[in-house]
């Protein structure tokens, strides 16, 4: 929390000795860190690669300052970071997941010092709290969650009671480490990196918890405020053949505060032929900030096709006969029994194909029946006593999904473009824009983490442009994310144009950048400035799908400022374990209220005309360590109701331009050339329309995974782009493994993007 904003709330600061000393410690800190990186880039080979595997591997670490003083302050606010990063997964030891020796002394020091101790915890993922069962005198905890450049004034106007918080967990925390399913074999944790099986099943987060009764420190949802409410169920309803619904009445039952509650809507499933989770998420909605005394209606539809679980021998999704239960609450441990469904017979909902089939034998983690059903019975006795709806499986209508139609749904106008490109333009137009002459030999290094930006300095690259100069198709700018905009704060101008500059001034505002010369005399210094935005976890946290539109509409009135067209977020993987090094940048343990959001922030973004969304990391992206290699072995029932799930919702509710593939193996087949994937789920089954493209140089690492690949897959555009990718396509369709018109189909849907970007004006 920074010393302006504290004043400026009102209050002093008698630390600020302190303050300053530890302000030394951190600057001394970061040159340090700065310097090992370039220490471990000098030693490695020269590649470049070399800069960010040093970067990504030596994750910074807080000073933790020097041992406190007693000031006449009766109250002392520590703060705890941490901070996870790309290509890395955290650690269960000390300065990471646990308290290092110098910070628990210093808690243990303050805590003896001061009358009340308020804990802030700024880390963009789950870290060890047993410490708090230690101290009586540590009066609150606020999970911080790094909101980005606004974060002193946000924890200063809750602080003063200015800001209610109304903000829930989208995680469980648990007691302790290994009380999460995976703990022991999680990425690093068994030692090997290479295959990562996902034995826990659908048992993730919550499901797994709320399944087996396993005690938690805080439960999924949850979250205080300053103020108490009433949530008062008033009936369910049939707004549709395909859905139900449950009205609530919410009432802020305080006298001071106004603030807002977070309705959430969990199901328990009949559990007759299918194993299933005990309960699930199945809806939520969020007030409106209400006065003391003031209530508010709400009304939250659920759709049927939300009750179903994969029934892998059908195949398809299925709705089992049986007494579905819905529990309201504000926390999956706070809901009661609010009302049944009632289903007379099974109901197939969608009739589908198998996809990622498993290669190798997977024993997944299994709830005994009895058990679940013990816990099921403890609310069927009571089910008399509240509202019930009937539904037949007769009135219930059967999808079956037809597969390999793609083509067919190309625009005649996008078709005819297409089919007047040559095959040099085809090709060139399958990858980004490698930014040279495309007759230069151009060896892996010059394109390894993309163009930086041709057009827009620190952007992730942008479309081929070569060789359509006749054809009036413009480049369009991608950038990355996830916390807003990521692009060059500065960079040079030589005569007008822009000069390359390294990947390191990319990251960390230029701070790890060393020997690059902006002197001279006929150098210009740019700027461009972009909002950081909170991470992903945190707006997730907030549960506000009209705020997430907000935050869309405001990223994508900057993406217009600097001619971006496609924002390479929202990240939305699933919180599998909290070591993941990249969760702060997705959403929550659960698929439903990852797709939610995905789906809020999307309809934000793409509400202005011709910016669009990437919805990443497709699929299973889930660890970081050897992400580029690691196999992840998964059935298709889990794949399906978790990994998938989320992504279903995005694409079914917001249909976003665009999805990234992972770096990863799904059960043997990366997932960039995974045709179950890329065609059959997202094209066939969901019926995404957009363009499907690479993470940044996954062709570059292997033979087995290919740019034709790419193609074959229905992965439309591999990204940065490098002439080996051209010359692999080409070699492809000489020898006949990658046809014409499958080049085609993948350059169709790109065509189709640009066309409707924002570098074209709106009709």
């Amino acid at each position: 929390m920074k010393l302006a904003a504290s004043t400026t709330a009102g209050y002093e600061i008698t630390t600020k000795d302190w303050i300053d000393s530890f302000r030394k410690q951190y600057e001394q800190s970061r040159l340090d860190w700065r310097q090992k990186i370039w220490d471990e880039v000098d030693k490695a080979a020269d590649d470049s690669m070399s800069f960010f595997n040093a970067y990504a591997s030596m994750q910074y670490a807080m000073p933790a300052g020097d041992i406190p003083e007693k000031t006449d302050a009766e109250t002392a606010v520590y703060v705890i970071s941490r901070i996870a990063g790309e290509a890395a997964d955290r650690f269960e030891q000390e300065s990471d997941y646990y308290l290092n020796e110098k910070e628990a002394e210093i808690l243990k020091t303050i805590c003896a010092l001061y009358k009340d101790v308020i804990l802030l915890i700024n880390s963009g993922g789950i870290i060890d709290l047993s410490f708090l069962d230690s101290y009586e005198n540590i009066a609150g905890v606020i999970l911080v969650s790094q909101p980005g450049m606004e974060t002193g004034n946000a924890v200063a106007s809750v602080f003063t009671g200015e800001v209610t918080p109304s903000g829930k967990l989208t995680d469980t925390w648990a007691y302790k480490y290994e009380d999460y399913p995976n703990s022991k074999t999680f990425s690093h944790n068994n030692g090997n990196v290479q295959t990562e099986k996902y034995e826990e099943g659908i048992y993730v987060g919550y499901h797994y918890f709320d399944t087996f009764q396993i005690p938690v420190r805080y439960p999924f949802g949850y979250g205080l405020s300053y103020t108490d409410f009433d949530i008062t169920v008033k009936g369910l309803a049939r707004p549709t053949e395909d859905s139900v619904s449950v009205t609530v009445s919410v009432t802020n039952t305080g006298n001071t505060y106004s603030g807002k509650e977070v309705v959430q809507v969990y199901a328990s499933c009949p559990q007759e032929s299918m194993e299933k989770e005990y309960r699930r998420l199945a809806g939520f909605a969020k007030t409106t900030l209400l006065a003391p005394g003031q209530s508010e209606e709400l009304t939250i539809e659920i759709p049927l096709y939300a009750l179903a679980s994969f029934c892998t021998q059908t195949p398809g999704w299925v709705l089992e006969k049986g007494v579905y239960g819905l529990f309201v609450g504000n926390s999956i441990a706070d809901a009661s029994l609010a009302g049944t469904v009632n289903l007379d017979a099974d109901a197939l909902l969608v009739k589908t194909e198998h996809i990622c089939p498993l290669q190798e034998e997977l024993q997944e983690l299994s709830a005994s029946k009895e058990a679940v059903q013990a816990l099921r019975s403890s609310w069927l006795a009571s089910a008399g006593s509240v509202p019930s709806l009937e539904v037949k499986a007769s009135g219930l209508q059967t999808t079956t999904v037809v597969y390999g139609t793609e083509k067919d749904k190309i625009a005649p106008e996008v078709r005819q473009f297409v089919d007047s490109l040559s095959i040099d333009q085809l090709t060139l137009l399958a990858t980004g824009d490698p930014g040279k002459s495309q007759d230069a030999a151009v060896d892996q290094k010059d394109s390894a983490l993309g163009s930086a930006g041709i057009s827009v300095p620190g952007s992730a690259a942008q479309t081929s442009s070569c060789a359509l100069e006749d054809k009036n198709l413009a480049p369009i700018v991608l950038a990355d994310g996830p916390a807003g905009l990521r692009l060059l704060q500065s960079y040079p101008v030589v005569d007008g144009e822009i000069q390359p500059v390294p990947f390191e001034m990319s990251i960390e505002h230029g701070f790890l950048t060393r020997n690059v010369n902006v002197d001279a005399a006929n150098v210009e210094l740019h700027y461009q400035y972009c909002t950081a935005f909170p991470i992903g976890t945190l707006l997730a946290q907030t549960w506000d799908k009209d705020l997430m539109q907000e935050v869309g509409k405001a990223v994508a009135e900057e993406m217009n400022l600097f001619y971006v067209t496609l924002w390479l977020a929202p990240g939305m993987n699933i919180h599998r374990n909290p070591l993941c090094g990249r969760n702060f940048e997705y959403y929550s343990e659960d698929p439903l209220l990852s797709g939610k959001m995905a789906a809020a922030m999307t309809d934000g973004v793409q509400s202005v005309y011709g910016c669009g969304t990437t919805i990443k990391h497709f699929a299973c992206n889930n660890q970081e360590d050897n992400r580029m290699g690691s196999d992840s072995v998964i059935s298709e029932r889990t794949l399906r109701e978790i990994y998938l799930k989320g992504f279903e919702i995005a694409v079914k509710e917001s249909q976003p331009m665009s999805i990234m593939t992972s770096y990863n193996l799904v059960n043997g087949i990366h997932a960039a050339n995974n045709y179950d994937l890329c065609t059959k789920a997202a094209r066939d089954e969901w019926g995404f329309a957009g363009v499907i493209m690479t993470d940044w140089t996954t062709t570059q690492k292997g033979p087995d995974c290919t740019a034709s690949g790419c193609m074959r897959a229905g992965n439309d555009l591999v990204m940065p782009g490098v002439p080996n990718d051209h010359k692999d396509i080409k070699a492809a369709l000489e020898d006949g493994s990658l046809t014409v018109e499958q080049l085609k189909l993948s350059i169709a849907h790109l065509v189709d993007i640009v066309w409707k970007s924002n570098r074209y004006e709106t009709e």
